[in-house]
Formats: C-alpha cells, sequence, structure tokens
C-alpha cells in the first residue's frame, strides 16, 4: 500500500472506533440468555460466535476486549474492518471464503485449542444477506467446539443499501443481545450429517433475529 492508502486506513479506524465507541455507550443494552454464553466460558473451551455482518458494528462494541478473534476478508474493506475491530482488543484472522481461507482457518482452529473464542460473519464477506456459509460447522467438527448463534438488534437505527443492509445504531435507542442454543458437531459426521448441522444454524441465526427485530412491536391483542 502507498503511504496515502496507509493514512486513510489509519485515519478511518481511529475515526470509526470513535464512533462505535462514542454511539454504543449510549445504548441501553438488554441481554437475554446470558447465562448460556457464561456457562460454556466456564468450561474453559473456545465458543464459535455465529452472526450476521449486518450486525457486526452494534457487535463489536458488545463483545469488546474479550480477546476474541474474528476473520475478516483480505481485501481493503476488511482492512478498515480489522484495523477498527483491533482497537475493541480483538484478534484478527486474515482470509475469506474466497481468499485466503486455509491459512484463516488454521488460525481460527489455533485460537479455538488455546481456549479462546472466535468470531464468524455468516453471511461474510459479500452475502447473500442472511444466508449462513458453511464454515461455522467446518470448524466445529474440526475443533470440537460448539456454535454459537447470537443476534443484536437495535430498535432504533439507519439502515445502509449495502448487500448486507449494515446498521447504525441511532444514539440513545434500545438494543437487545440474544443468544442461541450451542450447536455440536460430531467429527465423525458425514455430509448428510453436515447439512444437518448448516441447517441448525441457520435456523437458529434466523429465528434469533425473527425474534430481535420484533423485539419491541407490542403482541397483538386477543378477543
Amino acid at each position: 500500500m502507498s503511504i496515502l492508502d496507509r493514512f486513510k486506513i489509519s485515519l478511518v479506524s481511529i475515526l470509526g472506533y470513535w464512533i462505535i465507541y462514542s454511539v454504543c455507550r449510549t445504548l441501553r443494552w438488554k441481554f437475554a440468555d446470558l447465562q448460556t454464553l457464561k456457562s460454556i466460558r466456564g468450561t474453559g473451551r473456545g465458543l464459535i460466535l455465529a452472526f450476521w455482518h449486518g450486525r457486526i458494528l452494534a457487535a463489536t462494541y458488545c463483545f469488546r476486549n474479550q480477546g476474541i478473534v474474528v476473520m475478516t476478508s483480505q481485501n481493503r474493506d476488511g482492512e478498515y474492518i480489522a484495523r477498527v475491530i483491533q482497537r475493541f482488543g480483538y484478534g484478527v484472522a486474515r482470509g475469506s471464503s474466497t481468499r485466503g481461507s486455509h491459512g484463516a482457518t488454521a488460525e481460527i482452529l489455533r485460537a479455538l485449542k488455546n481456549g479462546k473464542d472466535v468470531g464468524l460473519t455468516m453471511d461474510g464477506p459479500r452475502g447473500p444477506r442472511y444466508i449462513a456459509k458453511k464454515g461455522a460447522a467446518f470448524i466445529a467438527r474440526k475443533s470440537g467446539s460448539p456454535v454459537l448463534p447470537f443476534n443484536i438488534s437495535v430498535e432504533k437505527k439507519w439502515v445502509m443499501r449495502s448487500w448486507d443492509h449494515f446498521q447504525i445504531p441511532k444514539p440513545f435507542s434500545r438494543a437487545v443481545v440474544l443468544i442461541g442454543n450451542p450447536i455440536y458437531v460430531d467429527k465423525g459426521s458425514t455430509g448428510q450429517e453436515m447439512q444437518s448441522y448448516e441447517a441448525q444454524i441457520q435456523q437458529s441465526l434466523d429465528e434469533l433475529r425473527d425474534r430481535g427485530d420484533n423485539w419491541w412491536n407490542p403482541e397483538p391483542k386477543t378477543s
């Protein structure tokens, strides 16, 4: 990269950090099913935290300074994301489903072996939106660590016209963090069984998103 490119990335990472920090610290957070996360972490086993790409801004603040290793793409967008999340105390494994996947997967597996949690955006880096890729189930089979789907929904936000409908929370809004049940993948799983695990991950993420996005909607009155 040129000196100008490095300067731009450095500037964006600093601005990105302070924007995320300043906005998200004003949110009124609610954590549901948090005991699930605490109980698994109590075993000392690393977790595979699975979520949607469009919710990465709120997730970055929510799970900050926990040493979680996140896979980011090797393109310029991935470089911006990597620089920002590192300021929030994350580790980074560079790669994607199309570039550098083997090296990044090795880093992810190494982190899990050392008892660290890892984070995967299930529809990243380029979509389709809300369609989970196979990476989490594969890593779970190789590592023995469970996949833990989660979702963060914000009541008031700006939604970008990007492929992932990237969400930027509005200051002082309410946010809810929902955590699904852990999904363990047997190391001897067949191809058909792997498809079943992948479907479970997709279903859990869909249900969490639907429940979270409707969290503040009043239930219809019954006569």
